[in-house]
């Protein structure tokens, strides 16, 4: 008898029955660094590759170099899911910008897709004195102004040269939807999603998005609640019922707003352990305590692999134990980021280099930039440790 089959193997090896898979959602990610454009078709060969990792409840990608004709002005991509909802937003828009251009998002019908919402895409420019820095933060006003005060509205996009572009499918049926083989772009991030303690709806699809930061994400946010919190501080508000939302706002608020570098962001993120601490220098002993009082409750607690996108770069980063996969590989000007090496392998079968990243430690590729695994700590940049705590607006 194939013990395979058997009763015995079955409880040994899921003895209470939980149907959960807790290693999927699909993530992939790939950048050329010269700047090079990128037909869709690798990244959706390379999700679709991992077709098991989701089961039909979202899928999404994230494209930069996306809109070159309109590249000064914010792209914000909004789904309508009510009747009323569109002349609410766009009385909002018209309040606040200079709308060069307004029009449907191009798609595709399929039979896969049920009852998907209505897709609009607006290039915009901050109005009067708001057009100049810090516009950035004008335009996140008013996209917590539309997610929050409009029902049925949600700006699910809303960067410079780059969209996002997701829903209830699987991530190949989200692409023939939204005709990605009619975009070029330098880097993509794809996403085939399995919800398991959050719905699966066309907003909780991911990558999720803040200005030209995009995130896609594997694993449980189980802290959050106090994530939410925190972020709320600083004007951010959580409106997609998914806790891979949080990531993205956190990123943009550390790296955009408080300028930290990417490696001090992973240490927030998903810091090193006390013990660890413990054998580094006073100063590295100092910073890490500085940056647990600081920004303790944006540290995400539970397993987690995500890949960090805006303009120019990707990042790459996993908890400190690793308990959702994540593959790097190099092939000439590429950088390639995957939940499984055979995705990579698929769209690039020959690689000069591949290999399963350190926990906690970020992978990042940069524009113009040569590639190489992320830099040991004593490449690093520099930081002080006053800088580190008065960019949150607190004292040393």
């Amino acid at each position: 008898m194939d013990m395979r089959d058997s009763a015995w193997f079955e409880a040994i090896q899921n003895p209470y029955r939980d149907d959960k898979v807790m290693a999927a959602c699909g993530l992939f990610g790939i950048l050329d660094t010269s700047g090079r454009p990128i037909a869709a078709s690798d990244v959706v060969r390379a999700i679709a590759n991992m077709h098991d990792r989701s089961n039909g409840l979202g899928g999404g990608f994230a494209a930069y170099g996306l809109y070159p004709e309109h590249a000064d002005l914010y792209a914000l991509h909004i789904m309508y899911m009510r009747d009323d909802a569109r002349p609410q937003a766009e009385a909002i828009l018209r309040a606040h910008f200079t709308i060069a251009r307004a029009e449907p998002v191009p798609t595709r019908s399929t039979a896969r897709l049920s009852n998907p919402p209505d897709f609009w895409r607006y290039f915009v420019s901050p109005e009067g004195d708001h057009r100049q820095p810090p516009s950035d933060d004008y335009v996140i006003q008013q996209v917590m102004r539309i997610n929050t005060g409009v029902p049925g509205a949600f700006v699910f996009s809303s960067g410079k040269d780059m969209a996002v572009f997701k829903g209830v499918g699987y991530p190949e049926d989200i692409a023939e939807y939204f005709r990605l083989d009619d975009y070029r772009g330098y880097m993509w991030v794809g996403h085939g999603r399995f919800p398991t303690n959050t719905p699966g709806w066309w907003g909780g699809a991911h990558p999720f998005n803040i200005l030209d930061w995009t995130v896609v994400h594997n694993g449980e946010i189980s802290s959050y609640g106090i994530n939410v919190r925190y972020l709320e501080m600083s004007g951010y508000h959580c409106t997609m019922q998914t806790d891979t939302e949080v990531v993205a706002y956190a990123v943009d608020l550390l790296m955009r707003r408080h300028a930290l570098p990417i490696e001090l962001v992973a240490d927030v993120l998903a810091p090193p352990f006390w013990s660890d601490i413990e054998r580094e220098d006073e100063e590295t002993q100092a910073l890490q305590r500085a940056l647990r009082q600081v920004y303790g409750s944006l540290l995400l607690n539970g397993p987690f692999t995500v890949i960090i996108a805006h303009q120019g770069e990707m990042v790459g980063l996993t908890d400190r134990i690793r308990l959702r996969p994540l593959t790097a590989a190099i092939k000439g000007d590429r950088l390639y980021l995957s939940s499984e090496e055979a995705a990579i392998r698929l769209v690039s079968p020959e690689l000069d280099r591949v290999w399963t990243p350190t926990g906690g430690e970020p992978v990042v590729g940069r524009l113009g930039v040569p590639l190489r695994e992320a830099p040991p700590p004593s490449e690093l940049p520099a930081l002080r440790l006053e800088h580190a705590v008065e960019s949150a607006g607190g004292t040393a």
